[in-house]
């Protein structure tokens, strides 16, 4: 049956800043289909900890700075010590500095570098080298941006990382495919979540965006659940470098 493809039960996923929002709801999204949830996030995310849990799911959470990469190879080594194994990797912590390209600072360029992209190259390099030790290949999917695909305004770390993550993807597709490894990203649209609280606190910038957007309504981080289980199940076993927007019709206005 088609639904059994979707299942996630005795799986372990691996989720990058999962204590709010977007990570938060893909988490969880996880967790219904079946999965264990380990969190990796600069403080214990409680809250996402107890939806895990109450699901009926194991929860493992880790603590890292992941703008540094010294302890990501750690990471797998106590994700695998506590849960015996893992299945999917989602990248998605992430961060964002809002500054005129003119005035733009290098410690803003390499804040949000190190974090959206350099961190998901070398955990990703990590996790896959863990997934052909399991033999049985994996999922990973990665956080990529509507500013993958545009330029944007007064964000060109943020901007120059999410078009990254969209090439970086495509890469890593092309060489673990024949490891069983699918690589893929999901590109949120506008979403209600901190990163955008500037924005939608703008009350013109907020009409101008809602305007453009056909479904009329800033995304939720229920709307990554299920491009998340499907990217994750072997329902897209066939899926591989492709970024799938999830926009409300954004790109194709």
């Amino acid at each position: 049956m088609i639904l059994d493809a979707f299942n996630l039960s005795g799986k372990v996923a691996i989720v990058t800043g999962c204590d709010t929002g977007l990570g938060q709801g893909m988490a969880l999204g996880l967790a219904q289909a079946g999965c264990d949830i380990v969190s990796v996030n600069r403080r214990i995310p409680e809250e996402t900890a107890a939806g895990v849990k109450a699901l009926g799911r194991r929860f493992m959470a880790i603590q890292a700075d992941l703008s540094k990469q010294d302890g990501i190879n750690d990471i797998v080594k106590q994700v695998v010590a506590g849960m015996g194994r893992v299945d999917i990797l989602v990248n998605n912590a992430g961060t964002i500095r809002r500054e005129d390209a003119l005035t733009f600072s290098e410690k803003d360029w390499d804040d949000v570098m190190n974090l959206n992209l350099k961190s998901v190259f070398f955990l990703s390099q990590a996790v896959a080298r863990q997934f052909i030790a399991q033999g049985q290949g994996g999922k990973i999917i990665n956080i990529a941006s509507m500013l993958s695909f545009q330029g944007g305004i007064r964000v060109p770390s943020y901007t120059a990382s999410k078009s990254g993550v969209l090439g970086i993807t495509r890469l890593l597709a092309n060489e673990w495919a024949q490891h069983g490894i699918n690589v893929n990203a999901i590109a949120p649209g506008y979403m209600a979540t901190n990163n955008t609280q500037q924005l939608r606190d703008d009350e013109q910038r907020s009409k101008e965006i809602l305007d453009r957007i056909p479904a009329g309504r800033w995304g939720k981080p229920e709307d990554l659940q299920g491009p998340a289980v499907f990217l994750a199940s072997s329902a897209s076993d066939y899926v591989n470098g492709y970024t799938l927007a999830v926009d409300g019709g954004w790109l194709a206005r």
